[in-house]
């Protein structure tokens, strides 16, 4: 085996400007060894040793959930890794292991004192290494995490979508068939005889009750009974198809009188052919309707993808109603709602100013909270969740509550840790909470939790000027 030399480690992008007398004090001070394939020399919880340089052979970086490996990275070649100068970690939060046969130098940790105290521009080297890797680690944090947030929000993006888009569809193929049956109609239009006048009352009657905006909302059993009453006004009349006519009535608002209205003005031989027009426009302007309202509902969604992200806003801090981005996340993640038969509470202060906020950020804050407690009422089949938000002070404070069965005190003060997570593999990082505490610490705020069978709840508290 060839002795490492300062040649070897100016190949080390990190060590290249350090001074070459630094570089051989440093391998005479290191243990140069060789690892076997799948030696595991680092471990959670184990101290950090090192540091670490990567002569030849490679290094997988991995973390355990629940009996699973993830792996986070390999590292070869002119990596540095272990503890560094300076470093606040002390205990690792993943495996290392060897990948193939591993030779590196290790410095003893005992002795980075020293290298701080002797050793200057190989300290600042080190030091950039660590900063270099914090940038990265966060970044990696903030993408992983961006996706899993981008996976909950496309698969209820997919759901909430689909039904509107279904019916746009399905009520456009109808709108097509009737409008076909259209001639039948028109034929027995044209055969009738009506005073000018007549037919403008007609006319305009009819769209007076069209226009009504606000349509009362009948109980089943008030439903069945006007219709019943319109099919027997309709049927005394000689009128075809009078049940299914007095179903589409009712929905209009059509009441006895309007029909009695309608009689005055038309001639007794037309009764069946005008009313038969007046349904069909009627089945005309239902299928519209909906149409109207699905296409509206797909819009309030991509609204709502919009103001959710924030992508039309700049990076920095903005005022905003914080209401808006709590209930834009609840429409995101609706089909949780509905799959979980969670009842939502909103409970809010509305009397709360406009917040200063990177308000993009918070929603991700909200899509962890909201996800995670549909996540802990799932074993309950059913659940509620409150959402309460108030002014204390010069903060603002966002209560998220569930009555699922409760975090074990025993697991309390470690579900802010990063790779920590109680979920099964597939169906999370331990990422989500970790990003929540670090985006309120960004925020100057702080988040606890309180925790009992059947309640608990995450209060996020942040300055509401910033």
């Amino acid at each position: 085996m060839e002795p490492v030399t300062v040649a070897t480690l100016k190949n080390f992008d990190a060590l290249k400007s350090v001074p070459d007398e630094q570089l051989q004090w440093l391998i005479d001070a290191c243990e140069d060894r060789i690892l076997p394939e799948d030696s595991v020399f680092i471990k959670p919880d184990l101290p950090i040793t090192g540091p670490h340089f990567i002569i030849e052979g490679e290094l997988i970086a991995f973390i355990s959930l629940n009996g699973s490996k993830r792996e986070l990275g390999t590292f070869g070649p002119g990596n540095i890794t272990g503890y560094l100068p300076f470093s606040r970690g002390k205990s690792s939060t993943v495996y290392m292991k060897a990948k193939g046969d591993l030779r590196i130098l290790t410095y003893p940790t005992e002795r980075i004192r020293e290298m701080i105290r002797d050793q200057f521009e190989l300290t600042q080297a080190l030091v950039h290494v660590m900063s270099n890797r914090v940038r990265e680690f966060t970044a990696f944090q903030q993408q992983n995490e961006k996706m899993m947030a981008l996976g909950k929000l496309s698969a209820g993006l997919t759901h909430e979508l689909n039904n509107p888009a279904s019916a746009i569809v399905r009520d456009s193929v109808s709108l097509r068939e009737h409008l076909r049956l259209e001639p039948k109609s028109f034929k027995k239009m044209i055969a009738i005889q009506m005073d000018s006048n007549h037919v403008d009352i007609v006319n305009d009657e009819l769209f007076r009750i069209l226009g009504e905006t606000e349509r009362p909302r009948l109980s089943l059993k008030e439903k069945t009974k006007r219709e019943e009453e319109l099919a027997d006004w309709l049927d005394n009349e000689g009128i075809e198809d009078a049940y299914d006519m007095a179903e589409n009535l009712v929905d209009f608002n059509f009441k006895v009188a309007d029909l009695d209205n309608f009689k005055k003005h038309i001639p007794d031989a037309f009764m069946s052919a005008i009313f038969g027009w007046i349904n069909t426009l009627l089945v005309t302007e239902k299928m519209v309707e909906d149409i109207q309202e699905s296409s509206r509902r797909i819009a309030e969604l991509v609204k709502s993808v919009k103001t959710f992200t924030h992508m039309d806003r700049g990076a920095d801090k903005q005022y905003a109603d914080i209401h808006i981005g709590i209930r834009n996340t609840l429409t995101m993640l609706g089909y949780r709602k509905k799959k979980g038969n969670i009842t939502v509470v909103e409970d809010y202060d509305f009397t709360l100013p406009p917040v200063k906020a990177l308000i993009g950020e918070l929603n991700q804050v909200w899509t962890n909270l909201i996800d995670n407690a549909f996540d802990a009422m799932e074993s309950n089949g059913k659940g509620t969740l409150t959402i309460k938000t108030e002014k204390d002070k010069e903060f603002v404070q966002v209560s998220i509550i569930d009555d699922g069965p409760g975090i074990p005190e025993d697991i309390r003060s470690r579900v802010f840790d990063p790779f920590f997570t109680t979920k099964e593999m597939g169906k999370g990082t331990g990422m989500g909470l970790e990003v929540v505490q670090r985006i309120v610490k960004q925020h100057k705020g702080s988040i606890k939790i309180k925790s009992e069978s059947g309640h608990t709840a995450f209060v996020v508290c942040f300055p509401i000027n910033g």
